[in-house]
C-alpha cells in the first residue's frame, strides 16, 4: 500500500506507475482516492471546529447556572446535544470513508524502483546475467521422475492414494538428500550472520492481507475451514508477521533471519508431464531468508539477498542465471524483483527455483512495521528470497549431477550430511 501523500501531492506520478504495470483499470481508483480524501479531510476539519464549539459552550453552561440563568444554560445543552449528533454522524461518515480509501488503495500498486525494465508479463523478463557454464551431456538426460523412481526414491501412486493428486512421498537417499539441501542451506545462511528460525506454519487473515495482495492470496493459499488461519505458502508470511505492529529500535537494525518451512500451495493449472513429477506441487520445504531495514539501505539488501542463492546453487553444481522481473511481471506489493533459474541439460533451458523481492515499505505499512528516530516515527523496508526451495531445487540438482550409468553424483557440500556419501545409485539387487 503507498502512501497516500503521494496521491494527494502526485496524481501523475501514481497514474504513470499504474500504466507502466499495464494495469490501466485501475487508473480511476487515483482520482477516486483523492476526492475521498479530500472528503475525509473536509469532514474532519467540521468534527473538529463543532467539538471546539461544544467545549466552548460546556464552559458556558456552570457559569450561567451559577447566575441563575437556568433557561439560558437549558437551550446550550440543547445546542450541545444537536452538535453531538451532528459529530457522532461526522465520525460514522469518517470510519466509513477511511474504509473505503483503504479498500481501493490496497489494490493500487507499489510504486516499482526506476530499474525495473518495462514490459507486459514474464515473457518479457530480462536476463542480468549467467553463472556457471550450462552443459549438455552427450548422453540422454530423462525425465527427473523416471530418475528418482528407478532410484527408488519417489512414490506419487501412494500419496494419490493418501492426498491426492500434487502430493509424493520422497524415499530412501532421494529423501536424504532433499533434506541435505535444506540442512546446508540453514547452515549457509547462519554462517552467513542470519538468525534462524522455525516459524508458525499457519497465521491469521490480517496477516496475510499484510503481506501479499488478495488475489495472490486467492490463488495460493489454503484456508482452514471455520477459522481464522491460514496454512503458509512461504515461511517469509509470518516471519516479517512476527513483527506486525512493532515499533523497532535503531540499534535492532538490519534484522536479517533465515527460516524453514513446509510450505503449502493451491498450484491450479498444472497439466501433462508436470503432473507425474516434482515441478507444481501443493507441499514443499524451503529454506527463505528476509531481512528488515533502512529505508535507504534496502537496494543493497536485496543485492546481497540474491547473491546468496546463486553461490548456494554454484556449490551444488548447478548453472544459474539473474532473470530480472519486468513491470507487469511484478506483484503489486513489490518495488523490484528477480528470479534465480537453474539450467535444465533435459530441457536445454533455465527454470525458477528461487525469487528476489524488495517490497519497499509496502508490507510494513500494511501491517505497521515501524521505526521511531531521529526523523519521527516511518514505516521500514522489507525484502525476502529463497534459499532453496525443494523439490524444485532437488530437480535441478538431479538433472545436473545425473550420470550416464543412472546414478547421481552428491555435490561435495552436501556430503557431509549424505553420512560422506558420494552418489546415489541404482539398487542392482
Amino acid at each position: 500500500m503507498i502512501d497516500i501523500k503521494l496521491i494527494r501531492e502526485n496524481k501523475d506520478l501514481v497514474k504513470d506507475n499504474i500504466k507502466k504495470k499495464f494495469q490501466d483499470e485501475k487508473l480511476p481508483l487515483v482520482d477516486e482516492v483523492f476526492e475521498l480524501d479530500k472528503r475525509v479531510r473536509e469532514v474532519q476539519v467540521k468534527a473538529d471546529n463543532l467539538k471546539a464549539e461544544k467545549n466552548k459552550l460546556s464552559g458556558e453552561i456552570g457559569k450561567l447556572m451559577k447566575d441563575g440563568k437556568k433557561d439560558e444554560a437549558m437551550k446550550i445543552k440543547e445546542e450541545i446535544s444537536k452538535n453531538s449528533l451532528e459529530i457522532e454522524k461526522l465520525e460514522e461518515e469518517q470510519v466509513n470513508l477511511s474504509k473505503e480509501i483503504k479498500d481501493k488503495m490496497m489494490v493500487i500498486p507499489q510504486i516499482i524502483d526506476e530499474s525495473v525494465p518495462i514490459g507486459r508479463d514474464d515473457s518479457e523478463n530480462v536476463e542480468v546475467e549467467k553463472f556457471g557454464e550450462p552443459v549438455v551431456p552427450e548422453y540422454e538426460i530423462p525425465y527427473h521422475a523416471d530418475i528418482i523412481e528407478r532410484l527408488c526414491g519417489m512414490d506419487k501412486d501412494a500419496a494419490g492414494r493418501t492426498s491426492g493428486q500434487g502430493f509424493y512421498y520422497l524415499l530412501g537417499d532421494i529423501a536424504r538428500l532433499h533434506e541435505a539441501m535444506i540442512a546446508y542451506a540453514r547452515d549457509f545462511m547462519i554462517d552467513h550472520g542470519f538468525t534462524y528460525a522455525i516459524p508458525p506454519f499457519m497465521i491469521h487473515a490480517d496477516v496475510v492481507t499484510g503481506v501479499m495482495s488478495f488475489p495472490e492470496m486467492e490463488a495460493m493459499m489454503y484456508k482452514i475451514e471455520g477459522e481464522d488461519l491460514y496454512l503458509i505458502g512461504t515461511s517469509e508470511h509470518s516471519m516479517i508477521g512476527k513483527f506486525k505492529d512493532q515499533i523497532i529500535k535503531k540499534e535492532e537494525l538490519p534484522i536479517h533471519m533465515t527460516s524453514y518451512s513446509p510450505c503449502f500451495r493451491k498450484e491450479g493449472g498444472s497439466h501433462g508431464l508436470e503432473e507425474r513429477g516434482l515441478y507444481r506441487v501443493h507441499q514443499f520445504e524451503k529454506q527463505e531468508m528476509i531481512v528488515i531495514c533502512e529505508p535507504e539501505d534496502s537496494m543493497d539488501w536485496y543485492n546481497k539477498m540474491w547473491k546468496l542463492t546463486v553461490e548456494i546453487f554454484r556449490n551444488f553444481d548447478i548453472p544459474v542465471r539473474q532473470l530480472e522481473c519486468c513491470s507487469g511481471d511484478l506483484a503489486d506489493l513489490k518495488v523490484k524483483s528477480c528470479d534465480i533459474e537453474a539450467w535444465s541439460p533435459r530441457q536445454k533451458k533455465y527454470f525458477e527455483v528461487a525469487s528476489c523481492s524488495n517490497l519497499g515499505d509496502a508490507q510494513a505499512r500494511r501491517l505497521g512495521i515501524r521505526e521511531k528516530g531521529e526523523k519521527g516515527t516511518y514505516y521500514l523496508h522489507t525484502l525476502n528470497n529463497t534459499v532453496v526451495a525443494t523439490p524444485r531445487g532437488l530437480i535441478a540438482l538431479v538433472e545436473n549431477n545425473y550420470q550416464e550409468d543412472g546414478s547421481i553424483k552428491i555435490p561435495k557440500v552436501l556430503q557431509p550430511y549424505m553420512g560422506g556419501k558420494t552418489k546415489i545409485e541404482i539398487n542392482k539387487k
